[in-house]
């Protein structure tokens, strides 16, 4: 990676960084602070309407979606489907931050939900699920680097099985305990990843823009 390259690459990292963990602050801010029900409800019930965080709520919302983009940006060139993957996380989670779910954000099958209902909460597990694919393929990348297979192969395996827990509660419990305090887990996995993976290419970069290059030029030359 040459210097015109990496560059770029390294301050779509570091904003990715700042704004994940400007957005992952904002949220927390509104859930923790929030009227809500607690780790019975959602997380969006934060940004309901009547919610006297929601505005924390959405700039929370949308700075993650600008982190997603940004890590998408900051990925290396040949690492095509994970960034594609965090762009329609990315595209996903503004649409869960623009549509406003109802008190409750209920969801079917075991709650008559409404249309803005279900776009947030498609948006929502769309943003979600886009994410931990992101981790899959970038383990399964032969183009990623070990560090960047690494930190996925961490994320996936923490993300998957509460991934499947969040899936099985939608479909069979629905609304309770279960769902709500693994949602967290989830969001929270997929943040410390993000973050990880962020400062990780922030700081590869750095170090490929650095002297590396010219040591590499110089034995060419003293070959010849």
């Amino acid at each position: 990676m040459d210097g015109t390259e990496g560059t770029p690459r390294r301050i779509a990292a570091a904003f990715a960084a700042v704004c994940l963990a400007a957005g992952v602050g904002a949220v927390t801010v509104a859930v923790v602070a929030g009227p809500g029900p607690g780790l019975a409800g959602y997380v969006s019930e934060s940004g309901i309407t009547d919610s006297g965080y929601a505005a924390a709520y959405q700039i929370g919302i949308f700075s993650v979606a600008a982190a997603l983009l940004l890590l998408a940006g900051a990925l290396p060139a040949g690492l095509r489907a994970a960034s594609g993957l965090l762009g329609v996380g990315a595209v996903a989670t503004v649409v869960s931050g623009a549509v406003t779910c109802s008190e409750g954000c209920p969801l079917p099958p075991f709650e008559a939900a409404t249309v803005a209902d279900l776009v947030h909460g498609g948006a929502s597990i769309v943003g979600a699920g886009a994410v931990v694919l992101a981790m899959l393929a970038l383990l399964f990348a032969p183009a990623a680097d070990r560090g960047l297979r690494r930190i996925a192969a961490y994320g996936a395996a923490l993300a998957l099985p509460v991934a499947g827990v969040v899936a099985l509660a939608l479909l069979l419990v629905g609304r309770g305990a279960l769902l709500g305090l693994s949602e967290r887990v989830l969001l929270a996995v997929a943040a410390v990843w993000g973050l990880v993976t962020a400062g990780y290419l922030a700081v590869r970069s750095f170090t490929a823009d650095g002297p590396s290059i010219p040591a590499r030029a110089g034995s060419n030359v003293s070959r010849r």
